[in-house]
Parts: structure tokens; C-alpha cells; sequence
């Protein structure tokens, strides 16, 4: 490893850390001078600014004629936003999960990759299906906003009283200073990624590791290192709704204003390939369902669960190289996978049927 790829790794590890901590601050902050709830800035503003590297590469893509990347990012990082990212940050600590997550945000999640798959059943998503989908994403950021300010005037009241006391020596810093607090963060977060990608590429090669494996791998993660790298310090700093919130919210953001954007300025609309039909959506729905249950069971997503969902995640990826490479594995794995969609989902269904039963007061 040459000093300018250990310069770049480094730098750009550190451009995600500062990154995620001014914007976990600053996101934090303004929710409470906006009067609303972290959990809705954490699933608009924080998830979608998380979200525009995938929106850059799949807008782009689309526009050059190959429209073809935008299914496989959006599908890609909606993976790796619930298993990698939230296994992750639930490994750093157990997270806690807001009623209304439960209630609404995973369902409509759940809507909108249900909604994906019936309009790429015909092979590709036309233009009006993409004007269709970013229009939900205008009405979903909308409508959480102005439910959010609608709650207790009461506990509105408290947060802004909060950060009046916590910021009595700042008040000059305002409103303003959190938003730039939340520009200089985004910004942090793209060039660290950037960064580290291309250093992580260049030491995996610098190691003999494929061009092959380094796309399905590390080129994969890249647009989803600002999710992570705010979800985990979201989690350390305790701002668990943010944490959660980026997650869900990005996921929403990815399949109605990534894809649909994506479709809106793709000369011929977005095609999807039929592996993806048969295999990558699928398991994005199941991913997205699976997480109603996990969510629902004491409204916790304990470590447990957390390695679950990473142990998961190594799989799908294992699968992924072996069908790029065309190993003599591949049969047996891919007998095995089949049987990933439907396992996870019942184990979690039972074992949060069990302990409902076993926590509900006799």
C-alpha cells in the first residue's frame, strides 16, 4: 500500500466521522428550534441528504443511457441500509424504535417496495411511473412535516425551552447555524466517502483482490458509507430516533425520488433486468417486512438482532460474488438462499409472537 492510498483511506475515514457528527448535531438541534421530532427530520432531511449519492449516480447513469444502474443501486443500498447499517449501529447499542415507525414509516416502506415491483413487472419503469413515484416522495415529506408540527404544543414547547438552555451561549447561532451545521456535514460525508472508496479500492488491489469482487463489495457500500457513518454516530451519541429514521427514511427516498428520477430522465425509462425481478427485489421486500417484526418486538432492535441482520448480509453478498464468478458452489448456495426470504421472516414473526406472550402481563 503506497503513502497516497494510506492518506486517502485515512483522510477520507475521518471526513466521514466529522461529517456524521455535524450532522447528527446539527439535524438534533434543528429539529428542536423547527419544533419537530427528530425521528421526521432523521426520516426527511438526514435521510435524504444521506441519500444523494445514490441520487447522483442513478440520475446520472440514467441521463448517459445506462439506465440499467439505477435498479440495482436503489435495490442494492436499500439492503444495505436495513441489514449492514442498522445490524451495525444496533451492535454499537440496542436501539430503541418509535411507535410511529412501527405504525407507519415501515408499512408505507414496505408500500413502496411492493409499488417498485408492480411497475417493474413489465420490464421497465416508464416515466409516468417515475413522475408517480417522486410525487409520493413530495407527499410523504409533506405531510410527515406538517403531522409532526400538529403534536403537543406542550412537548413543542419543552424541546425549544430545551435547546434555548443547552444554548444560552449561542444564541446569536440559531436556526442558520444548524442548517449550515447540516450543509457542511453532507458535504464531509460525500468527499469522505468518495475518498475512502477509492482508497479502499486501491489497497484491495494493491492485495490481488478482483476488479470483480471490489464492485460487488466496496464500490456497493460506497454510496451507503453516509447512512452508515450517520446511523452509527447517530446511535453513539444517543440520538437513536435519527438513527433509525435515516434508515427507513432512505429507503423511502431511494424508491420514489432516486428511481423515480431516474425514470423521469432515462430517454427510454428504466429497464430491470429479470434476475432482479426474480431474485434482488424479492429480497429487498423481504428485507423491508422483516423489519415490522423485529421493530415490533418490545419496540427494541436488540445486538442479537443486529448480528442477525449482518450475518444476513454476508450471505446475500456471498451469493452475489458466486454468481458473478460462476463457482461450482453456486447450485448448493443458491438452494439455500431460496430458502432466505421466507425463514427470516417466520423466525422473526415467532420469536416476536413468543415474547409478546411471555412479556404480557397476566
Amino acid at each position: 500500500m503506497d503513502f497516497y492510498t494510506a492518506i486517502l483511506f485515512g483522510l477520507g475515514l475521518v471526513a466521514l466521522v466529522v461529517g456524521a457528527e455535524l450532522l447528527v448535531r446539527g439535524a438534533s438541534r434543528l429539529a428542536m428550534l423547527a419544533g419537530i421530532s427528530p425521528l421526521v427530520v432523521g426520516l426527511t432531511v438526514v435521510a435524504f441528504g444521506t441519500s444523494s449519492p445514490e441520487l447522483g449516480v442513478s440520475v446520472t447513469s440514467a441521463y448517459s443511457g445506462q439506465a440499467a444502474i439505477a435498479v440495482g443501486n436503489v435495490v442494492g443500498s436499500n439492503i444495505c441500509n436495513v441489514l449492514l447499517i442498522l445490524g451495525l449501529s444496533a451492535l454499537v447499542a440496542p436501539l430503541v424504535v418509535a411507535q410511529q415507525l412501527v405504525r407507519i414509516e415501515v408499512p408505507l416502506m414496505i408500500g413502496a417496495s411492493l409499488l417498485m415491483l408492480l411497475l417493474a413487472l413489465d420490464g421497465v419503469v416508464g416515466r409516468f411511473d417515475g413522475l408517480l413515484l417522486f410525487a409520493g416522495v413530495l407527499f410523504y415529506t409533506v405531510w410527515a412535516i406538517r403531522r409532526s408540527r400538529k403534536e403537543s404544543r406542550l412537548i413543542q414547547a419543552e424541546s425549544v425551552a430545551g435547546v434555548a438552555a443547552d444554548t444560552s451561549a449561542e444564541k446569536p447561532r440559531g436556526l442558520p447555524w444548524q442548517l449550515l451545521l447540516i450543509a457542511a456535514g453532507l458535504g464531509l460525508l460525500g468527499l469522505g466517502s468518495n475518498w475512502l472508496v477509492t482508497g479502499a479500492v486501491a489497497l484491495a488491489k494493491s492485495f490481488g483482490i478482483s476488479e470483480l469482487v471490489i464492485g460487488l463489495t466496496i464500490v456497493a457500500v460506497g454510496t451507503s458509507l453516509p447512512e452508515l457513518a450517520t446511523s452509527v454516530m447517530a446511535s453513539l451519541r444517543g440520538q437513536r430516533d435519527i438513527a433509525v429514521g435515516n434508515v427507513v427514511g432512505s429507503n423511502l427516498f431511494n424508491i420514489l425520488a432516486v428511481l423515480g428520477l431516474a425514470a423521469v430522465v432515462a430517454p427510454d425509462g428504466v429497464p430491470v433486468a429479470a434476475a432482479a425481478l426474480q431474485y434482488d427485489i424479492p429480497v429487498m421486500i423481504a428485507v423491508a417486512i422483516a423489519c415490522l417484526p423485529i421493530f415490533f418486538t418490545g419496540h427494541l432492535i436488540a445486538r442479537w438482532e443486529g448480528a442477525l441482520f449482518l450475518a444476513y448480509y454476508a450471505a446475500y453478498v456471498g451469493y452475489l460474488v458466486l454468481v458473478s464468478l460462476q463457482n461450482g458452489a453456486l447450485p448448493l448456495f443458491s438452494t439455500a438462499m431460496l430458502g432466505f426470504v421466507v425463514p427470516l421472516t417466520v423466525i422473526t414473526l415467532l420469536i416476536t409472537l413468543v415474547r409478546s406472550l411471555r412479556n404480557r402481563p397476566t
